[in-house]
């Protein structure tokens, strides 16, 4: 192998490592709480908050300002409007179909999926990310009125 194409290997192994271990640490975080058996009647930002905090950080910051690039594409800002007046990515079950099964393009873990983050959690996580700086767009249910 040549100097040029060690590299590129080299690199793409590096970040797989890093992906991996990111991983690794998300599985043996323990959950902020334990949430109640059933979905609540609304969604509770607060609570969100919690999880966001222990689970979400690392890659999308504390604030929501995101940027963090594990795989090459940066997470998203949740304060910048561009980012909530995307019609394909501002929306509660776009939000639901990432926390659950993950984008590994950006390096998103799939937090329902792995069993992670319960399904009543991961309300509470939309309704928290949308208090990051995400307005409802006009004629959009809350999260809790837009349960499946």
């Amino acid at each position: 192998m040549t100097r040029s194409t060690i590299r590129p290997v080299a690199t793409s192994l590096a970040a797989i490592a890093l992906l991996g271990a990111v991983v690794a640490f998300a599985a043996t975080t323990e959950p902020a709480s334990t949430p109640p058996a059933a979905a609540p009647a609304a969604a509770d930002a607060a609570a969100g908050k919690k999880i966001f905090d222990v689970k979400c950080v690392a890659c999308h910051k504390a604030d929501g300002t995101g940027g963090i690039k594990l795989t090459g594409n940066p997470t998203p800002n949740w304060k910048d409007p561009k980012v909530w007046n995307d019609p394909k990515r501002a929306t509660d079950d776009y939000f639901r179909d990432c926390i659950t099964n993950g984008k590994m393009t950006s390096g998103m873990v799939a937090w329902v999926k792995t069993g992670q983050v319960k399904p009543a959690e991961m309300e509470n996580l939309i309704a928290y990310i949308h208090k990051l700086g995400g307005p409802m767009k006009a004629g959009a249910a809350p999260a809790a009125a837009t349960k499946k």
